[in-house]
């Protein structure tokens, strides 16, 4: 009763330190590979010419070599768009970050942070340097100048067009430390090779794609690396540096949102299932303290580490943490029955405060909902119902099977058997693989872009799979061997159970366990070798088609097979900007869909309505009226926003599937979900269908959209055989092929008709008509 407070104390600290130490002390759990008798171990080595080092010594140098010849072929297998093209940025978003980058070199950093971009979203503008997230710029400026800095004369465009590239070298790297720190270090190997061919990863990091995902895998799975670090070793150097590796990942993507939640998911599971240790406790609390607060200096995420709902699963296992420990330390002052009685209160009156905290906190508004592109997540109907700006996106549509398999072919089949290793051995960080894969499978199935995410984890657990498998059939290969040829030329003429009477009483007799061997069974690891190897050969065979073929043309120059197997260029996209830029004043205001919008800002320098961010909905839906409206009410809305030229894409000549006439419906959802008057079934044919030929609607038929694409199609042959206005995308003739147009006029067609642009007329004088307007 007459209890030391102060001594239990010291003494609850001295058994906490003395626990820390002995974690520290203790070696770390390593993947038991067959060591190599001394004998083959020398002749490896002067085989490789490295008779003269020891076999530590020249392991490091092979793991170097090996890593070298990795990272060239992450960089140089990213580089056919450079080859067959030219050096050219890729897609949409790029060009806004190819434009912000160059106001950061030739501007600098501050101007940059306070930059107000008059040029976007006409009237509104945009605050560039609070709606971004930075980390690509600042990557791309910085090695400019270390370049220029040693008199290395390279254009900022070109940093851009290789800067994925390179951080696909790096990637590989990060995947083989990360590797190794969970198994080993041929493990390791072996998921760096494959990352760095893997079609999931190249997608989004081939040259000329210059856009966040390009260093944010990199930080990603560098900041995974780290954390796995910091829970085996228990150090504060490799959790502070693990906070600096996030701080990197939230300055780059917005998919930190993944980090900041797996983490403290890992952190949870292994608190629950009785794997708490001081390591733990060390690197999680720095990581969590140190990356909340360097994570709130990027301004576009401010508070939201401490406000949002993403954020809440972390600080709730930070105060999870910090409850459990305080509970083990009372637990060391009071006797047990107190104990319970004290856990017992302690554990309602938590769960009741957090409880009333949150609830007040979300009805204040101090803590925020989750936000629509989460829900979607959750939801993947969810965005369709009620945002159809993020439903528009093709990259957030659900993944097909063969999606998987083309983004990933053999660790589809490989990513199992590698999740069964990792379930046979549990360790703290084997644990974290399991989540990681799980989780990353899960959203990537939910949303085809995270396919992104999963494919380095799948390298991860595919290469698992692929070294465990090949350890165990080269040892049952090595111990079907004779040990030596004395022993073979000893049991040579022993029949074959007097030869396993021996073995087995030499074995005994020398303290090693028995190996029992059985007949073929050399044979079998010969096979399941072989069948590895060629489904590796199979697996880069894939990778190179796929990069060569799909991943490696840029969407600003097309290309396509003429009826000789010629190849054709298409080049509208920059003829029709440059056309822009040259005929039209500098202060024209230009109206398109917002998927053009970054790179008309980018290539032609013109003012435009809306563009790729899609942070308001209701001026997106403005253009969107005025697209499916009939042309005097979109002339209307046209005129209140202040549109001097329309910009239209249109296939229906070329073929190109990807025109504004395929999106059109996108047009007319987004509009209607903010004006009532839209509704989607006036655009449908009496059957339900969407068409465009003369089955139509009425509204269809006469709507801006179809005006403008169709204006002068009616008289244009696009097949042999086919009657004039036949839509070859939609393989139909047009419904309406007498187009007039009363407040619009044309004044540029591309050579291949894939981008079209109208002028927007001046009001007409009383008395006048269109055609005195127009002269």
């Amino acid at each position: 009763k007459n209890f030391d407070y102060s001594k239990s104390t010291a003494k609850f600290v001295f058994q906490q330190v003395k626990m820390t130490s002995k974690v520290a002390a203790a070696p770390r759990e390593e993947a038991t590979t067959p060591a190599l008798d001394s004998s083959t171990a020398n002749k490896l080595l002067v085989r490789a010419g490295l008779a003269g080092l020891s076999s530590k010594k020249a392991g490091v140098l092979l793991t170097i070599a090996a890593l070298f010849i990795i990272c060239v072929d992450a960089f140089a297998a990213r580089l056919f768009s450079v080859l067959r093209f030219e050096s050219v940025i890729h897609e949409f978003d790029p060009y806004f970050n190819f434009r912000s980058t160059k106001y950061l070199v030739n501007d600098g950093l501050y101007n940059f942070q306070n930059w107000f971009d008059s040029g976007a979203w006409y009237p509104l503008g945009r605050i560039v340097g609070g709606t971004v997230y930075p980390g690509l710029m600042w990557t791309a400026a910085l090695v400019h100048s270390v370049l220029h800095y040693f008199n290395i004369t390279v254009a900022i465009r070109n940093v851009c067009v290789l800067l994925a590239p390179f951080f696909a070298s790096n990637t590989a790297i990060a995947t083989y430390l990360f590797t190794r720190e969970v198994t080993d270090n041929g493990t390791g190997l072996v998921a760096a090779a494959m990352i760095a061919v893997a079609p999931g990863y190249i997608s989004r990091s081939v040259a000329g794609s210059y856009d966040n995902e390009g260093i944010a895998i990199f930080a990603l799975i560098f900041t995974f690396f780290t954390w796995v670090r910091a829970l085996g070793t228990g150090s504060l150097f490799w959790s502070g540096l693990c906070s600096l590796a996030y701080f990197y990942m939230v300055s780059a993507w917005g998919g930190y949102i993944f980090i900041i939640n797996l983490i403290p998911l890992h952190a949870l599971v292994l608190l629950l299932s009785g794997r708490y240790s001081n390591r733990l406790y060390v690197s999680y609390c720095t990581f969590y303290v140190l990356g909340t607060i360097l994570s709130m200096q990027i301004r576009f995420v401010g508070f939201q580490p401490v406000q949002s709902s993403e954020h809440m699963a972390a600080l709730g296992v930070f105060g999870l943490l910090q409850i459990y420990v305080f509970v083990n330390w009372v637990r060391t002052l009071v006797p047990p029955q107190s104990f319970r009685i004290v856990f017992r209160t302690a554990l309602i009156a938590s769960v009741s405060a957090l409880t009333v905290v949150g609830v007040l906190g979300t009805y204040l508004g101090y803590i925020s909902p989750w936000t629509g592109r989460f829900y979607a997540l959750l939801d993947p109907t969810y965005a369709k119902d009620h945002i159809p700006i993020i439903a528009s996106v093709s990259e957030h549509q659900p993944t097909t099977w063969a999606s998987f398999f083309f983004d990933l072919h053999a660790l589809c089949f490989l990513f199992p058997a590698g999740l069964f290793f990792c379930f046979r051995k549990l360790t703290d960080l084997n644990i974290f693989v399991i989540i990681y894969g799980i989780m990353s499978v899960y959203f990537a199935g939910v949303m085809v872009r995270l396919m992104l995410v999963l494919a380095p984890i799948a390298c991860v657990i595919g290469a698992i799979a692929i070294s465990t498998t090949l350890r165990t059939y080269m040892k049952q290969i090595r111990r079907a061997r004779p040990a030596s040829n004395a022993s073979a030329s000893a049991t040579a003429n022993l029949s074959r159970p007097a030869a396993a009477k021996r073995a087995a009483r030499v074995a005994q007799n020398s303290g090693k366990p028995i190996e029992t061997t059985h007949e073929g069974q050399e044979q079998v690891g010969y096979v399941v070798v072989a069948g590895i190897t060629l489904l590796l050969v199979f697996y880069i065979l894939h990778c190179t088609w796929v990069t060569s073929e799909a991943y490696s043309s840029p969407s600003i120059v097309l290309a396509a097979r003429g009826m000789d197997g010629g190849k054709i260029i298409f080049d509208d996209f920059r003829e029709a900007y440059y056309w822009l830029r040259q005929n039209t004043a500098e202060d024209a205001k230009v109206m398109s869909w917002w998927d053009y919008g970054y790179q008309i800002a980018a290539m032609a320098n013109r003012t435009i309505l809306v563009d790729n961010n899609t942070w308001n909905n209701t001026h997106i839906a403005q253009v969107g009226k005025a697209m499916s409206a009939y042309e005097d009410v979109a002339y209307e809305v046209m005129r209140k926003l202040d549109v001097d030229y329309v910009l239209v894409l249109f296939g229906g000549l070329t073929g190109y599937s990807s025109d504004d006439i395929n999106k059109f419906l996108w047009m007319v959802r987004i509009g209607g979900s903010c004006d009532s008057s839209i509704k989607e079934q006036d655009y449908y044919s009496k059957e339900g269908q969407y068409v465009v030929d003369g089955t139509a609607s009425h509204k269809m038929l006469n709507c801006l959209m179809y005006k403008m694409c169709y204006y002068r199609f009616g008289k244009v042959f696009t097949e042999h055989g086919k009657p004039p206005g036949y839509d070859r995308v939609r393989n139909c003739e047009i419904g309406n092929k007498n187009v007039e147009l009363e407040h619009l006029e044309e004044v540029y067609t591309t050579e291949h008709w894939l981008v079209r642009i109208y002028k927007v007329l001046p009001p007409m004088n009383r008395g006048t008509s269109p055609a005195s307007t127009r002269a």
